[in-house]
Formats: structure tokens, sequence, C-alpha cells
């Protein structure tokens, strides 16, 4: 398929299996290749294309697809086999030149599916996160845990605290999450002021959102006064530069973390675009999809990169990346003239109305208005405090289809997929869309 964003060469692969003498779709590899093997690999393909596809069915696709004879093998690595026979997650390992392509069906997966390691697959899934690699030891008092990070020391009070009381996740259980994927989330927090959204007891009772860190805060703890308009004083936000810090938040009960758009070196001009697709209780994620489809189509019209990830909830996120270059204006004025155009297409069940009481109960609200200074959204690999401890989850765009949902993406295996498919929301911090073309693209 033809490649998006910064990806050279190709998006990825369309895999199938020989049945008979048919042969029978089941996914899309687009992770597992580096720049080498992409290049390698195209270059591979191009006196292989043909006009024809090889399929009877008809595949869909949300990009362009160039066909190449059906002659290629491919080991691929997945998480799961669909009820319809597709593969989930299917990530490229490498070429096989030792199989016949008669071979290549399910039945030999299929029986290795029903063998016993599907019981360490179950068990995989529900493990707890990685125990941190930090040095950890209970306090004198027995209920507490001190973490230790260099010269730095942060005590976390009663982990053994449920947060999550249908799945049995503890207060420590989430701070291990965070200490595990430290490495993947810092980089969307570092020199963001942070909204507190705070869950001390967990997520049965509600939270309650806090700016002001006042000036408590421990030594490692980075803070940047900003001035409330709506207030008239200084607010003294919490910027999560460090582990150290998201350990601290974690503490107080910040399951869900909420960063700025813009960062404390240039407040006024944020670092990317975002739309929230927010549904009603009475839409369908499918619903959910089409939408974040749409707003793909309308961005690849107008030559701007994207990138998406699930809520965590019931919606998703999708983030354009803007590099600094724009005020949030004009930045806000340009998403809505995104949502827009997919309303135009989505009249049915979209609407850009914000008043509840005005927009109605079966539609899915385009949220334009995140982007005005000092919004936030939970960030990217953040926990939400919702049932199933869901994580807000960055996706390739060959993901969003039929048959995906936010639930599948947890503190069980979060850190799992990170690992296999790299930091595929870079991305969202890159250079930036010249946004007057932009415009130019959509007249």
């Amino acid at each position: 398929t033809k490649p998006s964003g910064s990806r050279k060469y190709f998006g990825s692969i369309i895999l199938a299996e020989k049945n008979g003498n048919q042969f029978v779709y089941v996914g899309n590899a687009g992770t597992g290749f580096n720049q080498k093997s992409l290049k390698e690999l195209y270059e591979l393909f191009q006196p292989m294309v043909q006009e024809k596809s090889p399929f009877n069915e008809k595949i869909k696709n949300n990009s362009q697809v160039t066909w190449i004879k059906p002659e290629l093998i491919c080991e691929v690595k997945y998480s799961e086999v669909t009820e319809d026979g597709k593969f989930r997650h299917p990530v490229f390992l490498h070429l096989r030149n030792d199989k016949n392509i008669n071979e290549i069906n399910m039945k030999n997966i299929k029986e290795k599916k029903q063998s016993p390691s599907k019981e360490k697959k179950v068990e995989i899934k529900k493990q707890k996160p990685e125990k941190p690699s930090s040095s950890v030891k209970k306090s004198e008092n027995g209920t507490d845990r001190i973490y230790t990070f260099g010269k730095n020391k942060v005590t976390v009070s009663h982990p053994d605290k449920i947060y999550f009381p249908k799945e049995k996740v503890t207060k420590g259980d989430v701070i291990d999450y965070y200490i595990s994927m430290a490495d993947y989330i810092l980089p969307y927090l570092k020199g963001r002021p942070e909204s507190l959204l705070r869950n001390p007891n967990g997520i049965k009772e509600k939270g309650f959102f806090q700016k002001d860190a006042a000036n408590d805060t421990p030594h490692y703890v980075n803070c940047k006064e900003v001035h409330s308009d709506s207030t008239n004083k200084e607010v003294n936000y919490i910027v999560c530069d460090n582990i150290e810090t998201l350990v601290y938040l974690n503490n107080l009960g910040c399951i869900e973390l909420n960063p700025w758009h813009s960062t404390t070196k240039n407040l006024d001009k944020p670092d990317y675009l975002m739309i929230d697709i927010d549904p009603s209780d009475k839409n369908t994620f499918e619903q959910v999809i089409q939408v974040a489809l749409a707003v793909k189509k309308v961005l690849d019209k107008a030559g701007a990169d994207c990138y998406c990830k699930t809520s965590g909830a019931s919606g998703m996120h999708v983030f354009v990346p803007t590099g600094k270059k724009y005020t949030f204006d004009q930045v806000k004025d340009f998403a809505y003239l995104v949502c827009m155009m997919v309303n135009e297409e989505l009249k049915d069940f979209t609407t850009l109305e914000r008043s509840l009481s005005k927009r109605s109960s079966k539609k899915i609200y385009m949220d334009y208005l995140q982007n005005r200074r000092g919004q936030t959204i939970a960030s990217v690999y953040s926990l939400r405090p919702k049932l199933g401890a869901t994580v807000s989850t960055p996706l390739l765009w060959e993901e969003v289809k039929p048959g995906l949902s936010p639930k599948e993406f947890t503190i069980y295996n979060s850190l799992e997929r990170a690992k296999k498919m790299g930091n595929i929301f870079k991305g969202v911090l890159g250079k930036g869309i010249n946004l007057k073309k932009c415009l130019e693209n959509l007249e």
C-alpha cells in the first residue's frame, strides 16, 4: 500500500493464504520494517508489479494499492487470528525461501492455536505490568514504597490500594506500568504544563482536576507559573520532565495524564492540532472509525500528515503536527474547517454543536475546540480511569477498520505492543505542516 507520513517506499504488505487454487486475504502487515528492509523489499517488488488483483474478493484498503505477483512468502508474528480468519496486529519478520506456496494456509496455525500454548497466551494477557528496574523498598512503616532514581527518592503511599476493583489493579500496579512505559510516554509530557486529573481513591469515586501545584513540590519536580486570564492569577503548573515526577503524579492519584498541546518554551504555539472524536452512548465504535477515516481523507487531500490513537474510552483522537509554527487560533480554525468538511459528508451522525442541550443524543461530536491555549487531552500511552484499565494507544491507519475495539489496549499489553510496534506516534512532534499549502489544497 502507499506510504503515508514519514514512511518511505510502501505502507504495508497485503497478506494472503493459499486455499486450493485461490488466494484468501488474511490482513495487512505494516510494522516490522526498518528503512533498509523497506528499500530492499520495495526494489524486490518492482519487477513483480501487476495491474490485476490476485484475489477473487474485493479487498478494502484505506490507501492506494499496488498489486504484485503472489509469489513471495513471508513469516509474520501476530496477537491472534480473528473469527473471520484475519491476523490481528501482524508484524513482518522476514521472507522465507524454504517454503512452497501451497503450504501457505491456516491449517498449521489453527492447530497451534488449539494447542496447550493457548493457556500461556491467556496467562500473558492477564499478567501485571513489568516490575520497574529502579530500586524499590518498603518504608519503615511497612505500608509505603520508596522508589530510588539515582539520587532522588519518591515515596509512594498505600501502593496496595485498589484502583480498578474489577481488574484488581492496584495503585502500585499503575505506578509500575508508568515506570515500564516511561521511555515511551515521557517525550509527550516533557516541557508541558500538566492539568492534574486525580483519582486518589480509584475509579469508583469521581476524580477532580487540579492545576495549581502550590509551592510544596519536591526538588526534582519542575514547575511553570502561567498567568490565567479567567482568574487573573498565576497558576503554578507541574511540568513532567522526568520519571521521578511521573511517579510523584501517580502517587497523587493521577491515573490519567493530561499535558498541554504546547511547551513552556512557546506556550502560545502548539506542537500539534488534534480533533477529538467524541461519540454519544448511542453511537457505535464502527461509526467512530468511519469519522476518523473521513478526517484522514480530508487531511490527505490537504497534504497534512496525521496520526491517530484511541482515546482509551469510547472515542478516537486524530493529531496533525504543527511544529510550534502557528497560533492556537490558526490551528483551531484549520481544525474547524476539517470538521466542517467531514460533517458535510457524515451529517446523519456527526455534529459540531458543543452544547449538550442543543446536540442530538445520537450524534458524534467532533471537538475542534480542544485546540485552545490551556486545553488538555489524555496523553498517548496514558491509562484511563475506566473499566478494563484501558490505555490511550497509538494506531497505524491500516489498523483503523471495522473490528477494531478500544478495549483491546490495556495496562496488560501496552508495553508489549509498544516494544513490538516502536514509537509510531513520534511524527506528531515532527516539523509540522505547511498550513498555507494545506489550505490551498483544500480550495
